[in-house]
């Protein structure tokens, strides 16, 4: 039992806020009637980018749609979500286009090709109309460094099918044209991390 109460009323206050509060997210809900397809931008230096996009991922499949996944970049060393999303070959299409980290690869030409191989796939998805939802895993990387045109990218996601949802992730900020092509876009920001103490990244956690 709270104690901090003076007058005895917490409660009827708590009771009150939420009734106002409910009208304001009912009118909100209202107001939002049409469905389309959206971009999802998850940037910026923090942890949980590509964990929100694969958890993306296992909601569209829970909801019984198909799904594409490209994942530039990485590559090197098979991650968790990978060999857990193979699982499902009826349902996720699952594309590596990377051989691991740039300061690791230190070969801008090669890059450069990995990434355009694995835009050939996602062109291919973003044209599929039975694919619900597209992961673009670190493409924000890859647009970083000008692996890729940011207006073919944008061409594409343009004209692909109009219920279709692509999320797009990646380390530090996303093109400002990516953004602003962004339906819902969320900057991971960073308080602390485990590696700053000298703690590896390991299995289950970082990849």
């Amino acid at each position: 039992m709270l104690s901090d109460d003076k007058d005895g009323n917490i409660d009827e206050r708590h009771k009150a806020r939420m009734r106002r509060k409910k009208r304001v997210v009912d009118e909100k809900i209202s107001a939002a009637q049409r469905y389309a397809g959206l971009i999802i931008v998850v940037t910026g230096n923090g942890k949980g980018k590509s964990s929100s996009g694969f958890g993306m991922v296992a909601r569209a499949l829970g909801h019984g749609m198909k799904v594409g996944v490209v994942q530039f970049i990485k590559g090197a060393v098979p991650t968790g979500e990978e060999q857990f999303f193979r699982r499902f070959p009826d349902e996720v299409e699952f594309r590596i286009a990377g051989e691991g980290y740039t300061w690791e690869t230190q070969d801008r030409e090669r890059d450069i090709q990995k990434a355009e191989a694995g835009w050939a796939h996602a062109q291919r998805m973003l044209a599929d109309p039975r694919l619900g939802l597209v992961l673009l895993d670190e493409i924000n990387i890859v647009l970083k460094y000008r692996y890729l045109d940011v207006r073919q990218v944008l061409a594409d996601l343009r004209t692909r099918p109009a219920l279709q949802h692509v999320v797009m992730t990646g380390r530090a900020a996303a093109p400002p044209e990516i953004i602003a092509a962004g339906d819902t876009v969320t900057e991971m920001m960073q308080a602390k991390h485990a590696f700053e103490q000298g703690i590896r990244a390991q299995k289950g956690v970082e990849w």
